[in-house]
């Protein structure tokens, strides 16, 4: 009786999908005879949005002005002002200050040397989290100083050291005016889901053409991608401050800054913390695509050793982005938990014993290094690498494994990558909206179904589903594989606790790693190609897959773990029928950021010669167009925020089915 019940109760949500995928297949078979509109969109009724955004920017560039000034002369001023900071920071680590420009320059003042930039660091270390992390803080930028990429790295530090700040700053004051104003939450939520989904590279040229070629450039590109995660963990982190906060501020008379600056903010400072650490981490993720528009640094070694295929100088001055992102994160995170000291009594020296420290090492390294001019710089002499090993590793692979690397390759390709490219080409644009639409309406209701239809319709408007469906086939193949692999493992590490210390180790290196450089073993594996472009995007997504998976099985109730137990059930029955049931709201938010991962992915797969929308914000880099590149973002944007949306509600359906509530 009970399952009669439960059979009437689902069945008319099984005959709704029934009749939507009925009617789609219908649509499917008929379209082309019957509405052939349905199947290609006509070309005489498309958006000419490329051609729209070009001409705005043209106007921008030309003939918008503010009355004093012009909108150019503005937006160059803004990179002046952002060039100061940068200049100044670089002259201390980088290149030492210097009088003159160019050829012509002298330096006047040395930069800090190597024995003062890791004794800091150590302090720094010290401070926050003991001797522990002062010895990782230590051991990493040493292992950038003796591999060689000292001078690199001083300058994409120099980038973060200006970034990060203004990235938080800002990202903190947008937060606080959405916590307090809805009508500005509102009106910024879908910029923000914008300027985390539309690729930096379909920026890049609006941004070079209004700031101009340079390190400023990048550091405005670097905060558009940066700062949404600090807004939106701001507001966030505001939002959940307990009321008993709240009222004790109102009862000791605070008035409204009072209240935020000094109850809100200092007990949202955990929350806030976190946002700092993914500022951080974003930014370093930014350095290579940033190198391309005049940073420098670590991004332009990686870069410009893509470009000759040499991945063991590739992979080394990856390396050091990982050494930097590791001290840069553990340092962040133990500021994070770091607990005020009282105030010692005293003099100054009591007060600020760091402080004074670092000022005295900087001084005694500076004296030293103009006597032994090793504890200024580095000898070259005394430089490791690792780069002709690895090179000579790939290269031995392909000597001993072609044979096998390429019937691999093409047994994938032809039995599954072709056949599932030309099956989502052949399907119409008017059935797979109507469908997606469907599926926001059952999951999210009509606003969610609305929302999705739209977006999918301006994909199509805009000329765009032909490559869409192309990069739906890449991102797809390559989210089930990581899938697949990333699972697995996460279930292994959750359940064996001597596991997880390793993979943590394993996917926090890979998570780190720029982007750039899963391309240069899978080039040289495996050439150019859709293949290629899938074993780089995998290798990247895999990720989170792993670490939602292990997150959803660790945050199982032991309670109801226990009461398996007590029932008689084995490991593995309590492993399929309650820890990963219970986790699958976490394993749903793995896929969901599985997918982000490898949409990024893809539009720096154009390098290795994919056909999908990734290619067209390239192309519109290299031609400098930006309408093309935009439009093309916005698309991979659109295909994004869908994903983003279904697979969220489906996730807060699970919870909801589960009774584990709404997060």
């Amino acid at each position: 009786m009970r399952w009669r019940q439960q059979g009437a109760e689902r069945w008319p949500g099984w005959a709704a999908w029934a009749l939507a995928i009925g009617l789609f297949m219908a649509l499917w078979l008929y379209c082309a005879d019957l509405f052939p509109w349905a199947a290609d969109y006509p070309k005489s009724l498309r958006i000419p949005a490329a051609r729209w955004i070009t001409a705005v920017t043209k106007w921008l560039l030309n003939d918008a002005t503010f009355g004093v000034f012009t909108f150019s002369e503005f937006t160059r001023f803004i990179a002046a002002l952002l060039d100061v900071p940068y200049r100044f920071v670089l002259s201390l680590i980088s290149t030492g200050f210097l009088r003159g420009e160019g050829s012509q320059a002298v330096q006047i003042l040395p930069p800090l040397s190597w024995v003062a930039v890791i004794g800091c660091g150590a302090i720094l270390g010290q401070r926050a989290g003991g001797r522990r992390l002062a010895a990782l803080v230590v051991g990493c930028l040493a292992f950038v100083l003796v591999f060689g990429q000292w001078q690199s790295a001083m300058v994409t530090l120099a980038s973060i050291l200006v970034a990060v700040p203004l990235g938080v700053a800002g990202g903190l004051l947008m937060g606080i005016l959405a916590f307090r104003h809805p009508w500005f939450e509102r009106a910024i939520r879908p910029v923000l889901d914008l300027m985390q989904t539309i690729p930096v590279f379909a920026y890049l040229v609006p941004i070079l053409i209004l700031f101009g070629f340079g390190p400023t450039a990048a550091v405005v590109a670097t905060l558009i991608y940066a700062m949404p995660p600090m807004t939106r963990i701001t507001e966030l982190a505001l939002r959940r401050v307990p009321s008993e906060l709240i009222d004790l501020g109102h009862m000791v008379g605070c008035t409204r800054r009072q209240m935020m600056w000094r109850v809100m903010v200092p007990a949202s400072k955990d929350a806030l913390m976190v946002g700092v650490n993914q500022v951080i981490m974003l930014s370093l993720n930014m350095v290579i695509i940033a190198s391309m528009i005049g940073a420098g640094g670590l991004g332009f070694d990686v870069l410009a050793a893509l470009r000759r295929l040499d991945f063991g100088a590739g992979l080394e001055a990856g390396f050091a982005i990982v050494a930097l992102a590791v001290a840069l994160d553990r340092l962040s995170q133990a500021f994070a938990h770091l607990r005020p000291e009282p105030l010692a009594g005293g003099g100054i020296a009591a007060r600020h014993p760091y402080l004074l420290s670092g000022l005295a090492l900087i001084l005694a390294a500076g004296l030293a290094g103009l006597a032994v001019p090793a504890l200024q710089s580095w000898p070259e002499a005394f430089e490791l690498s690792t780069g002709t090993f690895w090179s000579r590793v790939v290269e031995w692979i392909n000597v001993n494994f072609f044979d096998t690397i390429e019937a691999v390759k093409n047994a994938v390709l032809l039995n599954l990558l072709v056949p599932f490219k030309r099956f989502l080409g052949g399907l119409p644009w008017a059935g797979v909206t109507a469908l997606l639409a469907f599926a926001g309406w059952r999951l999210g209701g009509w606003r969610l179904g609305a929302l999705i239809a739209g977006l999918a319709f301006l994909i199509a408007a805009t000329g765009q589903w032909e490559k869409a469906t192309i990069t739906v086939y890449l991102c797809g193949i390559s989210t089930v594989f990581a899938m697949l692999i990333g699972v697995p493992i996460g279930i292994l590490a959750a359940e064996r606790d001597g596991v997880w210390t390793p993979v943590r180790v394993v996917i926090d290196t890979l998570q780190t790693l720029p982007s750039f450089v899963y391309l240069m073993p899978a080039v040289m594996l495996f050439r150019v190609g859709d293949f290629t472009a899938m074993i780089a995007v995998v290798a990247y997504a895999v990720v989170p897959a792993v670490r939602y998976t292990v997150l959803g099985l660790k945050g199982v109730d032991p309670r109801l773990i226990e009461a398996g137990r007590a029932m008689g059930c084995t490991r593995g029955q309590i492993l399929r029928r309650i820890k990963l049931r219970l986790a699958l709201p976490e394993i749903l938010l793995g896929l969901n950021q599985t997918v982000m991962f490898a949409l990024s992915m893809l539009v720096i797969t154009a390098l290795v010669g994919t056909r999908d929308l990734g290619q067209e914000v390239y192309i519109a880099l290299t031609k400098a167009d930006p309408g093309r590149g935009l439009v093309a973002g916005l698309a991979v944007a659109f295909i994004a925020i869908i994903t983003d949306r279904l697979i969220s509600a489906s996730a807060r359906a699970a919870r909801a089915r589960l009774g584990l509530g709404m997060t």
